[in-house]
């Protein structure tokens, strides 16, 4: 068994990862892959994916620092005697409320940069800065420029419930990414990163000429660890550890090529040696939720939601698709793909165990806006599951959306009125981690929601009535022999028909019927 290294949590320089004796999984043969290949480069990946650490590992390999990739697979394929100039830009820790504030962080970023290579500036604006410094560090060393940009994107993300500063800031930004394009003949490399991907015409208008490698398979594994990573880098961390939980949790995201896990729920899980979502809570962004129920997205939906490549790359200030947004942060990712005709067409879903739980009790706590109650009928649930109480069950759920304000929810849409109210239902067992299938393909059609659970199998129909109940739920799944789908697994078969009531925004029927 290989022997045991630091845990590099939160550490994003190359230098420190490498002088003291960490855990680093090997990215640089992708990295001199990319350089073979092309200049000008884009990716985009969710927060906390390892990001900063690659562009760090490109400005050290650009830099020459030879002895950082000792035993690592560009050692041998690089010429080591080559220095490169490296401008590098972050914006992950700027504050972008304001276009100023933009401004004095790239001017304060151009600066440094000038005294690091003894530049005196001869202009004041940022890109005629970057223009300069790309010129005179051509001239000074005799090679071309390295060009690297982090989280390229934040200070238009940080605003968009600002939209007017997130405009400005955008069209700041633009100009300013225009001068790369300018200065071709400067640049040997440029690679930019971000969470999401604007579109072209709206932020690349002046930098029309990046390759956009976000779903390239060749590049699927360049940030996050893969399962051999997991078997072989960290092998001496799995001790004690259930390696199939672990898949389970944390893998699954996927941007058409090998599945890969998110590093930093691997680190935090290998440190504290307990399952927990460490990646969502490091923050979900409150207009993400927000968007869902201006939108009327159901919970229901989130784990099949279809959507174009068009529609994935498509994404802007005043044009957020639903799907784009969540598959860009991470809360979902792509679970298969399909060629209809000339454009290709993606199925979305949750990664893992980790966003599934999390996110649905995120909602949910948005719903009933009292955590310590959600909490105790969380708890509450799944007991009454276990004991298969279902008049137990019936008062919990009548409670449940009691608690919710009627002002939540105002759609006369009887359709949208019944997959609000199913998918309250749906997310208090998913936010228990529960093994929930909604729009279960049977046979005889679609059944609204399975939940297998202790060894049985619970099969749901929801109807809305206008006030009385009227037994339809639980007839149609009689009749569509829905329950067939499951009698060879030889195991308890639960029948439930649950039907709302348009006017008491409640549950009014709740029929059961055990197999």
């Amino acid at each position: 068994m290989s022997q045991q290294k630091k845990l590099p949590i939160g550490i994003q320089t190359f230098s420190e990862i490498r002088n003291d004796n960490h855990y680093y999984v090997d990215k640089t043969a992708l990295a001199l892959d990319l350089i073979n290949r092309g200049k000008h480069y884009f990716m985009s990946r969710p927060r906390r994916f390892g990001k900063s650490l690659f562009l760090d590992t490109l400005k050290e390999i650009f830099e020459g620092n030879e002895p950082l990739f000792q035993g690592l697979s560009i050692h041998e394929q690089w010429d080591w005697s080559v220095k490169y100039p490296v401008l590098r830009f972050s914006f992950g820790s700027g504050d972008y409320s304001t276009l100023d504030h933009l401004k004095e962080d790239l001017n304060k970023q151009l600066t440094h940069l000038e005294k690091h290579f003894e530049i005196t500036p001869q202009f004041s604006y940022p890109s005629g800065r970057l223009s300069d410094l790309l010129v005179q560090l051509q001239q000074q060393t005799g090679n071309r420029c390295i060009v690297l940009i982090d989280e390229y994107d934040k200070p238009i993300l940080d605003t968009l419930q600002k939209k007017d500063i997130a405009r400005k800031n955008r069209d700041f930004l633009r100009n300013f990414y225009g001068t790369i394009k300018d200065h071709d003949a400067h640049i040997k490399f440029t690679f930019l990163t971000g969470v999401s991907k604007f579109s072209k015409v709206s932020l690349f208008s002046g930098l029309n000429n990046l390759k956009d490698i976000t779903l390239d398979p060749r590049y699927s594994t360049l940030c996050g660890y893969t399962d051999d990573d997991i078997d072989t880098v960290f092998e001496a961390e799995l001790t004690g550890l259930d390696r199939s939980k672990i898949r389970s949790w944390y893998n699954g995201y996927n941007w058409l090529g090998d599945g890969v896990y998110n590093p930093f729920d691997i680190l935090q899980l290998f440190d504290n040696r307990e399952f927990g979502n460490y990646w969502f809570e490091t923050g979900t962004p409150t207009f993400l939720v927000d968007i869902l129920f201006e939108r009327h997205i159901p919970s229901l939906a989130l784990n099949s939601m279809n959507s174009s490549s068009s529609m994935l790359s498509s994404f802007d200030v005043d044009d957020m698709t639903t799907e784009a947004l969540l598959f860009q942060t991470g809360y979902l990712t792509i679970k298969k793909q399909r060629q209809v005709g000339g454009q290709m067409y993606y199925t979305l879903g949750y990664p893992n165990q980790e966003v599934y739980q999390s996110l649905n009790e995120l909602l949910l706590s948005t719903f009933t806006q009292n955590k310590s109650a959600q909490s105790d009928q969380s708890i509450l649930l799944y007991d009454l599951l276990e004991a298969n109480d279902f008049d137990g069950l019936k008062g919990l759920f009548h409670s449940f959306f009691a608690s919710i304000p009627h002002h939540w929810y105002t759609s006369n849409d009887i359709q949208t009125f019944e997959g609000f109210y199913a998918s309250v239902f749906y997310s208090y067992f998913a936010a228990l981690g529960l093994d929930v299938t909604v729009e279960d393909c049977t046979n005889h059609g679609r059944l609204d929601m399975t939940l297998k659970f202790n060894d049985q199998v619970y099969l749901f129909e929801f109807k809305v009535v206008e006030l009385a109940p009227k037994g339809k739920a639980l007839q149609q799944i009689k009749d569509k022999r829905y329950a067939d789908k499951y009698r060879g697994l030889n195991q308890p078969i639960h029948l439930i028909g649950v039907e709302f009531s348009k006017e008491d925004r409640n549950v009014v029927g709740f029929e059961v019927e055990q197999l």
